[in-house]
C-alpha cells in the first residue's frame, strides 16, 4: 500500500464503527467511511469533542451536525500547496488527503523527466489537487470536470497556491465527450490523470457508470498520448474495481501498443492512534 507521512495539516486520528475521526487544520470532524467495519473502542477523547459530525439519514443522504462554531471555509496546506476546505452536503470536504501520495509521484515524474514542456490532461479533476501539483512543477494543464461549482473551487485552490498565472485551461464538460473531441483535434498529452466516479452525470445529464465505460474510455485516452508519453495515472474508489483490475486494463490497452510498464496498489492514510493504515482507494500507473 502507498501512503504519505508528510501531512501536517491533516491527520486521521482514529477510525471505528464505520466512522473516521479526522483533524483538518484545527477542525476536528467525524465522517462515515464504509471501509471501517471494525468496532474498536472509541477511547480517544476527541470522539466526544469534535467540531462537527456527518450523520447519515435512513432515507438516504445526510447532514452535518455542528457542535462548535466552525468556519464556513478554512485552509490547509500540504508541503507548498494550499487548499480551501469546507463541509459539503455529501460528507466531503473538497479534498481527498490520500491523493497526496499521487501528487508527489506525479511531481517527481515531471521534475525528473528532463523536459520543460510537459502537457497534462486531468480528467474528473474535482477541486484541482493534481492540477495544482502539476502546475507547481511547471507543467501546463487542461483541467476537465463536469461540475461548474467544483471547477470554481479548483480555481480558488489554484489561486490559493499562488498559481493562477500558470498555464491552465479550465473545461466544464463531460469527460468522455471532451476526450472524443480532443482525438478529432489531434491534441496530445504527456501525462493523463483520471479519477472517475463510480457513478456520475455530465452537465447535460450524461450518465457515467464506471464498470461499464472504463475499458473503452482507457482505449480512448490512449489515443491522446504524445510521441514521448510519460504517464497515465488511473485512480478509483469503486468497490470491486481493484488495483489489479485496473492494471489488467492498462496492460491490455496501453502496454500492448505503447510498451512501458504498469504498477498498481492500494492507497491509504496512516492512523495516528495505532499505526495502522486505512485503505482509501486504488491506483494503477502506466509509465512510458
Amino acid at each position: 500500500m502507498r501512503y504519505t507521512t508528510a501531512w501536517n495539516d491533516y491527520e486521521l486520528i482514529d477510525c471505528s464503527g464505520g466512522e473516521k475521526l479526522e483533524r483538518w487544520g484545527k477542525q476536528i470532524l467525524i465522517r462515515p467511511d464504509p471501509q471501517v467495519i471494525w468496532k474498536s473502542e472509541k477511547t480517544n477523547r476527541l470522539w466526544r469533542q469534535a467540531d462537527a459530525r456527518y450523520e447519515r439519514s435512513s432515507s438516504g443522504g445526510g447532514q452535518w451536525k455542528v457542535f462548535e462554531n466552525m468556519p464556513d471555509m478554512w485552509q490547509i496546506t500540504y508541503k507548498d500547496l494550499t487548499f480551501n476546505i469546507r463541509t459539503t452536503g455529501f460528507k466531503h470536504t473538497g479534498l481527498f488527503p490520500e491523493q497526496a501520495v499521487n501528487w508527489d509521484f506525479t511531481r517527481n515524474i515531471i521534475r525528473t523527466c528532463g523536459r520543460n514542456d510537459i502537457k497534462v490532461l486531468n480528467l474528473f479533476a474535482y477541486t484541482g489537487g493534481a492540477t495544482a501539483a502539476c502546475l507547481k512543477e511547471g507543467a501546463s494543464v487542461v483541467h476537465v470536470d463536469a461540475s461548474k461549482g467544483m471547477t470554481q473551487w479548483a480555481k480558488d485552490n489554484i489561486a490559493a497556491c499562488g498559481l493562477k498565472d500558470k498555464p491552465c485551461r479550465w473545461i466544464v464538460d463531460d469527460c468522455v465527450k471532451f476526450v472524443q473531441r480532443e482525438i478529432r483535434r489531434q491534441n496530445k498529452y504527456d501525462i493523463i490523470i483520471l479519477d472517475p466516479p463510480s457513478y456520475g452525470r455530465g452537465p447535460k445529464g450524461e450518465l457515467w457508470r464506471l464498470e461499464d465505460l472504463l475499458y473503452d474510455f482507457v482505449a480512448l485516452i490512449k489515443e491522446l498520448l504524445s510521441e514521448e508519453p510519460l504517464m497515465i495515472l488511473l485512480n478509483s474508489y469503486t468497490t470491486g474495481l481493484s488495483s489489479s483490475v485496473m492494471k489488467y486494463i492498462l496492460d491490455d490497452i496501453v502496454v500492448k501498443e505503447k510498451g512501458g510498464s504498469v504498477t498498481a496498489d492500494e492507497i491509504g492514510l496512516p492512523v495516528s492512534s495505532n499505526g495502522e493504515i486505512l485503505p482509501c482507494g486504488a491506483s494503477a500507473i502506466w509509465l512510458g
